[in-house]
């Protein structure tokens, strides 16, 4: 999937099918001249309905599609026919889609099941035919009811990336170059920060035909929480990951102060989001020889004792397999 295909965030406004209006008819036939009231109920408004698709990474179907509107009920008819119910709008969305009221900001609800089904929009009730006010006394009631009126509704849709593996690190950590040769993922490539501006998503292959999803997440930079750079554009995709990676290049000027900056913007982003298991990956460490790793590695087992680190070179290969093998065990612990 293409950067410019991937679509986390749109807007749309939404209409639901007003009722058809119950009908005044009053029943006439041959040789009954003044028959009693026979109008039908209106037909039930269409509903608009948001229904999850495990198929779906993205938002991108709904990018130009900015009005949706279900279909109106019919209107009642004589002999007691019921008109026909609107026609229902199915709109499928990713697994991990968030709906928020526009206007208010306030969250509807989230799809996180494939097959999940929701009303975004409720169609209007049919009136009811002058049948159902016949009595004693108005034997030949020659009103009805109207159909009550469409909902309508602008709603933001935002998505929150569904992956195993997320990768959290500072713009021009490595972190597209590591998805790519992990992955068959083709993410844009440059050495200028912010390359990657929306999340790449790969599979990993993994030993046994197996499996996981891992997420390339734009750059963090220092104020991202408040909004600084890409800022909530791209840290509510980590929410949704099991495991984080924090990619730190070998070549930066201090590895736990970088570390700590981006485990802060995640704390003050959402606090929760600390509860989930994290991986130190020291990258481009094809760039140091024998004496500096070995110094690096001292450095790196003091600092973090109770995380677990690894060092890898994306370009040259290095430590992909251990990699590979740390994530799936400890994907495999959570799920257990």
């Amino acid at each position: 999937m293409t950067e410019g295909n991937f679509v986390d965030y749109v807007k749309i406004y939404v209409s639901s099918g007003k009722g058809g209006k119950g009908s005044t008819h009053l029943h006439r036939e041959k040789f009954i001249e003044k028959g009693g009231p026979d109008g039908g109920d209106g037909g039930r408004g269409g509903h608009v309905f948001l229904v999850g698709n495990k198929g779906l990474w993205t938002l991108f179907h709904l990018k130009f599609a900015r009005h949706i509107k279900a279909g109106h009920g019919g209107d009642g008819g004589s002999s007691r026919s019921t008109g026909a119910d609107g026609e229902d709008k199915y709109i499928e969305v990713p697994l991990g889609t968030v709906v928020k009221d526009q206007e208010t900001g306030e969250v509807l609800f989230e799809i996180t099941e494939h097959g999940e089904k929701k009303i975004l929009a409720k169609g209007g009730k049919g009136g009811l035919g002058n049948w159902h006010f016949r009595t004693s006394t108005n034997q030949t009631p020659r009103y009805s009811q109207p159909g009550m009126p469409a909902e309508e509704i602008d709603v933001l849709l935002e998505l929150k990336v569904l992956a195993d593996v997320g990768l959290v690190g500072f713009p021009n950590a490595g972190k597209s170059t590591l998805l790519s040769v992990l992955t068959s993922a083709k993410p844009k490539i440059a050495d200028y920060p912010f390359t990657t501006l929306k999340p790449n998503l790969g599979i990993v292959a993994y030993r046994d035909f197996q499996s996981f999803v891992i997420a390339d997440i734009p750059g963090i930079i220092e104020g991202a929480a408040e909004g600084k750079g890409l800022g909530h554009y791209f840290l509510r995709h980590i929410e949704r990951n099991s495991i984080l990676i924090f990619l730190i290049p070998a070549d930066a000027d201090d590895i736990k102060k970088e570390y700590e900056i981006l485990l802060d913007e995640l704390r003050r982003y959402n606090p929760e989001i600390l509860d989930k298991d994290r991986v130190i990956v020291i990258s481009k460490c094809d760039m140091l020889d024998e004496e500096l790793t070995a110094e690096m590695k001292s450095n790196l087992d003091a600092t973090f004792k109770d995380l677990p680190y690894l060092m890898i070179s994306s370009v040259a290969q290095q430590g992909l397999t251990e990699l590979k093998d740390v994530l799936w065990k400890m994907l495999n612990t959570t799920v257990e």
